[in-house]
């Protein structure tokens, strides 16, 4: 019966083997994925466990969950015009500064060195004398900019920032139960978007990334490219009536993948052209690239299976 509906659709003359094959594969992978689909959870759960486990060695270790750079710890930031050896400044001043950091800004096309940043913990006039006796001559307005910035402000700047992240995955997760109105559904949702959070900080636990008030806001913009996909499939999976379940499921994957692999293109493009010259907007962008990655597995294995072990046990398709 499939096969002559092929033939009929296609039209005479045309050679429906390969329409043929691909209904065949979807069968096969169908069948596949319901006997499978729990087990698949395994994966997802591993991160998981592993993510967690390890920020909170890391918070044993540390007293926070991140490292923290001078916008949120305090301390003291120059930027030197010209060109300047990263290397030597790190070996000559490391001793001298406390918690040295270095970065450098280049001009966009021609990849020239325009300008480095200096930051460290050590006070604003204490770092000025150290690196004024390293160049040998006095820093002006002309040859850079000095900023300095209290401990006590940044912290609170941060505990602000953290405030800020939690009220809005509370919001993320009522605006969840009022669109969806059903526990189970609602809180695979919200674990999803949880489990992108959780996994992408471990990931920049792991990579030493020290974080500014700017990659904080990443990981507010995380909880939305996290819940739009799920909110697609859960909405396909229980409000769409016409289908049968896997139908619904492929249906959603296919947009939702396109989606996010769009979204990760344009930061990828995005990160490859303000690298060299915005150490913050590149922060905002790794940071990204790493949650929709993780939100290509908690959506599309995670929330799948909970939802379709969900409809099987409910029978609520």
């Amino acid at each position: 019966m499939v096969s002559i509906s092929a033939f009929q659709a296609d039209g005479p003359g045309s050679n429906p083997g390969p329409r043929i094959y691909k209904m065949e594969e979807n069968k096969k992978f169908e069948k596949f994925h319901d006997k499978y689909y729990k087990l698949l959870l395994v994966i997802p759960a591993v991160f998981l466990l592993f993510s967690l486990g390890y920020v909170g060695f890391f918070y044993s270790q540390n007293h926070d969950i991140m490292y923290k750079d001078i916008s949120l710890t305090g301390g003291t930031t120059i930027t030197l015009y010209g060109k300047f050896s990263q290397q030597e400044i790190v070996n000559s001043l490391s001793e001298k500064l406390e918690d040295l950091n270095t970065k450098e800004i280049s001009d966009l096309l021609t990849g020239e060195q325009k300008a480095i940043i200096i930051e460290t913990k050590s006070s604003g006039d204490y770092t000025k004398e150290v690196l004024e006796n390293y160049l040998g001559y006095p820093l002006t307005e002309e040859i850079g900019s000095f900023e300095f910035t209290g401990s006590t402000l940044s912290e609170n700047f941060y505990k602000q920032l953290l405030l800020a992240l939690v009220f809005a995955f509370i919001l993320m997760a009522l605006v969840i139960f009022i669109i969806f109105r059903t526990f189970i559904p609602s809180m695979a949702v919200i674990f999803s978007a949880f489990a992108d959070i959780l996994m992408t900080l471990g990931v920049v636990d792991i990579l030493g990334m020290k974080i500014s008030s700017a990659g904080i806001v990443a990981f507010l913009m995380l909880i939305g490219y996290s819940v739009d996909t799920d909110i697609l499939l859960t909405r396909r999976i229980l409000k769409v009536k016409e289908g049968e379940l896997n139908q619904k499921i492929f249906g959603a994957f296919k947009t939702g993948v396109t989606m996010t692999l769009t979204s990760l293109l344009a930061v990828l493009v995005a990160l490859f052209i303000v690298k060299s010259f915005s150490a913050i907007l590149a922060q905002i962008f790794t940071i990204l690239i790493i949650g929709l990655s993780f939100d290509l597995l908690n959506t599309w294995v995670t929330n799948v299976s909970i939802l379709k072990w969900y409809v099987k046990k409910k029978n609520v398709q």
